[in-house]
């Protein structure tokens, strides 16, 4: 026999959530080395990361797991792939207890549990892929009113975040940089989901290229990633991995369901008993998110005019030629 569609989507789904756990934790050394050696980290406006072997270790991890994950969505629904993220927030938050000390306590560790429970319910009534025959059917749906409406009212979102609450808000509430990440990425879902079934259709001999609808959803795909990794980027750096984690998952599935619901009606076919046990699911993975949230160790933010000390202990004796300070003040080199 050979192996469903929804099943080589899961095996896919779950290695991209390893791989993209994982790219969490180098990222976040390579960033917070860079603001080591500079001063001026992603969450004050600097790229010195980008010098950074171990941040680029952690973006060919993430390249290699949004790999997996891109194909995983051209077999299985979004309600089903998405939701395996939680897997992701585990692997970075036991990572983080070990390379980074940021200690996972035993309520955490209840939360890592309800993610994965919640995952395995969702995972059992997920509704069956159905592929499209052509990208046109794929724009059919696109172009329905209802996710107009929703294409509308995420751009709108993101606006004002930008050009109104980041400025003001960025550096101490954690939900304007993943508020961002996740709009913008519900709509990356949807549209690598197109590009992914438009290639499927083409390796099987009915080729999707000559679209123009192909390559506008390739542009929009694009544009998405690249406006989530920025602002990813400056959400690690400014808070504690794993408290970005799983607010990230908990803002990033919930958009992403509610975009290819609307956009796929990937509940169409089923039952409502199927319906409420993904829902029951989904609410049982908040809520062990929302737990591992709440005993995490907040990561205190740098205000400028103050000095970091990059040792373990908060308070040491100098010795000779060790590093030990950065100033967050170019004034005093006036």
């Amino acid at each position: 026999m050979g192996v469903s569609d929804n099943s080589t989507g899961l095996i896919l789904a779950v290695l991209s959530s390893g791989f993209i756990g994982t790219s969490f934790i180098l990222k976040k050394k390579g960033l917070k080395k860079a603001a080591a050696s500079t001063g001026f980290g992603a969450g004050h406006g600097g790229y010195t990361y980008l010098q950074e072997p171990l941040w680029w270790a952690g973006m060919i991890t993430m390249i290699v797991g949004e790999a997996a994950n891109f194909v995983a969505y051209a077999y299985a629904p979004a309600v089903l792939v998405t939701p395996l993220g939680a897997l992701s927030i585990i692997v970075s938050a036991v990572l983080a207890h070990f390379l980074l000390k940021e200690h996972l306590k035993r309520m955490g560790v209840l939360g890592c549990v309800s993610c994965i429970v919640g995952s395995i319910v969702i995972v059992m009534h997920a509704p069956e892929e159905h592929t499209p025959s052509s990208v046109e059917e794929i724009w059919n749906l696109a172009i329905e009113p209802a996710f107009l409406l929703y294409v509308a009212a995420t751009l709108s979102l993101v606006a004002a975040l930008v050009m109104h609450f980041e400025p003001r808000y960025g550096q101490t509430n954690i939900l304007i940089y993943l508020g961002i990440c996740s709009l913008m990425g519900s709509l990356t879902v949807v549209s690598i989901k197109a590009i992914g079934i438009a290639i499927k259709l083409t390796l099987e001999g009915v080729s999707q290229v000559a679209y123009p609808q192909t390559w506008v959803f390739v542009t929009v795909a694009v544009l998405c990633v690249i406006t989530q990794l920025n602002y990813l980027n400056k959400a690690l750096d400014t808070f504690n991995t794993a408290i970005v984690s799983p607010i990230y998952y908990v803002m990033f599935t919930s958009l992403t369901i509610v975009a290819s619901v609307i956009m796929f009606k990937d509940w169409k076919d089923q039952s409502v008993s199927d319906i409420a046990s993904e829902i029951c699911g989904f609410i049982t993975v908040l809520s062990g998110t929302i737990v591992l949230h709440s005993t995490r160790e907040q990561e205190p933010s740098v205000a400028p005019g103050t000095v970091t000390w990059y040792d373990q202990d908060p308070i040491k004796t100098v010795e000779e030629d060790e590093h030990l300070i950065t100033i967050h003040n170019s004034d005093y080199f006036n």
